[in-house]
């Protein structure tokens, strides 16, 4: 029986790497350089190429990735480790090849993709050189597929594509578009979607705006299709499995979040504090106080509670080599995630008085980001159905009136035990 809460030493060596690397040459950038994504501009591909080559020096590059495809083949837990220090900066998921969009389009692609499709679209993903946009959100249909009116149909040996996606990230700087639209509208609703692939450049194309979230480095954009044209063999996956394909990259793309989230609630919680020690009162520091006290203890349980979670369910995608298997943990750490930023970062900036409720620290940033995380790939009501749902499956039901703990119905069931047991002793006597 294997049980502990140790890391590798030589993996806890690359860990040390990291947060040094991290700290020292990858967060200063997000100072001064707020997009990252934006591969156009000529200073950011100067400094992001010393860097990743940095990281794949050290072999942690693309750390969500088996090694068929350019990837250590880690697993979830040690990548789960690793982004407890990547998520503090907006630059490093993106030195270390692991940034969303484009790490859960690799996945679709990797799993879907013809040899084509990998050669054209996902080599050049891989290897850093372009960006990607999932396009799959719509004004009128929010996160819910059985809803959305995007349409594909094919005609000869093209696929026309006609609807409005929105908050789509990184859309501005994204090469192509993996993109869901309703293939067949007669079908059962999980079967009315398909997945394609779509070049940014392509004629009918437009972005209609970029919305802009307070502390997302990346825009998110408004996309409208008018008659897009693409090829037939544009498709991913076969036709109707639009929200099979999806769940490959969800899944795993909902715990990435996750995992990140641990590493900014350990800095907002870092900052608490810090400031706890270093504001002087009239006796003592702030952190001399009780209610002082009370948030730093409750923060302090809540961020190793959410964090052993997410480690447990990063634990169990690698037992069960199997996202369904591991949905309703998946759906508690996405229930769990932006509760436990916005509270730890609320005590926070709390503490910080008006300094705190300012742009020159994080905490505004840390509030929206939660916010974020409470609709990203699904918003928290949803996944606490599915948590509920999950649950009760494993529960037969009992009499409608007398449920099982029912007092009367035990202490008879105990005392006919203990009667045998007892006839059985003096039997033998």
């Amino acid at each position: 029986m294997a049980w502990d809460f140790d890391t590798d030493p030589e993996y806890q060596k690359k860990l040390d790497w990291v947060a040094e690397f991290v700290r020292t040459e990858v967060e200063p950038l997000d100072l001064l350089y707020p997009n990252p994504y934006d591969r156009s501009d000529p200073e950011v591909r100067a400094l992001m190429k010393p860097l990743q080559q940095k990281v794949k020096e050290q072999g942690l590059w693309a750390c969500h990735l088996g090694p068929e495809l350019g990837g250590p083949g880690y697993g979830q837990l040690k990548l789960a480790l690793l982004n407890e220090v990547l998520g503090t900066s907006l630059w490093a998921p993106l030195v270390f090849g692991c940034q969303a969009p484009d790490s859960g389009n690799a996945e679709i692609l990797a799993h879907y993709g013809t040899p084509e499709q990998k050669t054209k679209y996902l080599q050049p993903l891989l290897d850093g050189e372009i960006g990607s946009c999932y396009v799959m959100t719509e004004p009128t249909g929010g996160s819910d597929p059985t809803a959305f009116r995007t349409r594909a149909v094919r005609e000869g040996g093209e696929w026309v594509i006609n609807g409005e996606k929105w908050f789509n990230s990184a859309a501005e700087f994204a090469a192509f578009h993996i993109v869901m639209a309703v293939t067949d509208p007669e079908a059962p609703p999980h079967q009315r979607l398909s997945m394609f692939i779509v070049p940014a450049d392509v004629p009918g194309l437009e972005i209609v705006r970029n919305f802009t979230v307070p502390g997302f480095s990346e825009h998110e954009g408004h996309l409208r299709f008018t008659d897009v044209r693409i090829p037939a063999d544009a498709l991913l996956g076969a036709e109707g499995l639009g929200f099979i394909v999806a769940q490959t990259r969800l899944g795993g793309g909902r715990v990435h979040h996750a995992m990140r989230t641990v590493a900014l609630v350990r800095k907002a919680f870092d900052m608490m504090c810090e400031r706890a020690v270093s504001r002087p009162m009239r006796k003592g520091v702030l952190g001399g106080l009780q209610m002082t006290q009370e948030k730093i203890a409750e923060s302090w349980i809540e961020m190793e509670q959410f964090r052993l979670l997410v480690l447990r369910t990063a634990w169990r995608i690698d037992t069960e080599q199997d996202y369904l298997k591991v949905r309703h943990d998946i759906a508690a750490i996405k229930v769990a995630m932006p509760k436990v930023m916005h509270d730890i970062a609320q005590r926070a900036m709390h503490l910080h008085g008006a300094i705190g409720v300012s742009t020159d620290l994080p905490f505004i940033d840390m509030m929206t980001y939660a916010q974020v995380m409470a609709i990203a790939d699904g918003p928290t009501e949803v996944h606490k159905i599915t948590l509920a749902r999950e649950i009760l499956k494993q529960y037969t039901p009992a009499d409608p009136v007398y449920p099982s703990g029912y007092r009367p119905a035990l202490r008879e069931q105990a005392r006919k035990l203990v009667a045998r047991r007892l006839e059985h002793t003096i039997g033998n006597m």
